[in-house]
């Protein structure tokens, strides 16, 4: 009969565990291991927004990765030369977060914006002077549909909001030269700067990012009221027997890599997930791809710091729920090892947004961060 091999002391050498044994464990000093202790969040110790949110990071589960998330976002504002990209997904705008966005805009933090249309669309509806509702359970569906109403879960947009904003779509498309080939990022700067003239009491994403140069891309643009209003302008421009304008979205692609490349560091800031998400982050493989199928001598980049909110699971394999390191692998991020810096937070926006942002403007308000030296490639239009 084997007999098992035993160690002195009575411990199991290690690698012999036999039919799921333990073993006398050794136990460690987590001080001497140099583990970090956690403390109890003590509300009589809280005078702000900044101070809770430094004592969650401190806790555990979603609050400590809401208090890591508001480092993240922090350094990449105070690193002078990171541009960030924020994208956005979900109805944000429909949510009320479009001021949140703005001020990170006004502030210098945030430095490009990739978007769903249908959250510009709605944040045109902030920036003209109409509003959001709260929706009454007690109307059905086929109530709202009939009254005009389209619900989104727990809030209506009017459809007299969108008419609104067909409106300025119209005055946007009246002012545009037929010959210039129109991408997103040209049509929202001139959606921004209709709103610079014409609604000078209201704030909004695109007036702020025309206000400060900020390039908005809306990589899906069809899939939105905004794309809607363009297939409509064409069709009723072939009634007048006018030329159509002409939409080429390869020019927001070729516009964000060069822009990007021309950066010392990247960073980027994720609302949600989806199309916004995945098309600002296919950069990193874009450019590989050129270097090694195309050729080019490009340098390699990769975002080095990354921040999500996001409640979506990882477990159902989309790209709204997968992590960072998953992105290593495809080339999109610097890992943690090589200075990359992350933080991903399991909750939904409106919790998580403001809490962060008005966080860390706390933070830059006591101790300003030095102006970021932004390079910005020069666009038509």
């Amino acid at each position: 009969m084997k007999q098992k091999s035993v160690a002195k002391h009575g411990h199991h050498q290690e690698g012999n565990h036999e039919e799921g044994a333990g073993i006398d464990r050794q136990l460690h000093d987590p001080v001497a291991d140099r583990l970090i202790p956690l403390e109890p969040l003590d509300l009589g110790k809280i005078k702000s927004i900044d101070d809770l949110v430094r004592a969650m990071s401190k806790t555990a589960f979603t609050g400590r990765q809401l208090g890591e998330a508001a480092d993240v976002l922090e350094a990449m504002a105070r690193d002078q030369e990171c541009f960030v990209v924020m994208t956005l997904a979900g109805a944000m705008t429909v949510a009320k977060q479009g001021l949140v966005v703005a001020e990170l805009i006004d502030r210098g933090i945030v430095n490009a914006i990739v978007s769903t249309g249908a959250l510009m669309a709605h944040g045109l509806v902030e920036a003209t002077g109409r509003a959001h509702f709260r929706h009454n359970p007690e109307f059905s569906d086929e109530q709202l549909y009939e009254a005009g109403y389209n619900r989104v879960y727990d809030t209506l947009e009017p459809e007299q909001n969108l008419d609104d904003v067909e409106r300025v779509m119209a005055a946007v498309f009246g002012g545009w030269d037929s010959d210039e080939v129109m991408c997103s990022y040209k049509l929202n700067r001139a959606i921004g700067a209709h709103l610079a003239k014409r609604a000078k009491g209201e704030r909004g994403i695109l007036k702020s990012a025309y206000g400060k140069n900020v390039p908005v891309f809306v990589p899906a643009f069809s899939d939105s009221e905004l794309g809607l209003d363009f297939a409509l302008t064409n069709r009723e421009r072939d009634k007048q027997a006018k030329p159509r304008f002409r939409f080429d979205p390869f020019e927001d692609l070729e516009h964000f890599a060069a822009t990007l490349l021309s950066q010392k560091r990247l960073g980027i800031f994720t609302i949600g997930g989806g199309v916004p998400r995945n098309w600002s982050q296919q950069f990193g493989p874009f450019i590989e791809l050129r270097h090694r199928r195309g050729g080019e001598d490009l340098p390699l980049k990769r975002y080095h710091y990354g921040l999500r909110i996001c409640p979506e699971p990882v477990y159902w394999g989309g790209l709204s729920g997968s992590p960072y390191s998953e992105a290593v692998s495809w080339g999109k991020f610097v890992p943690p090892a090589e200075g990359g810096k992350f933080g991903e937070v399991f909750v939904d926006a409106t919790v998580g947004l403001p809490l962060i942002v008005a966080a860390v403007l706390e933070r830059l308000n006591k101790k300003p961060a030095a102006k970021k030296t932004v390079k910005q490639i020069a666009g038509k239009k």
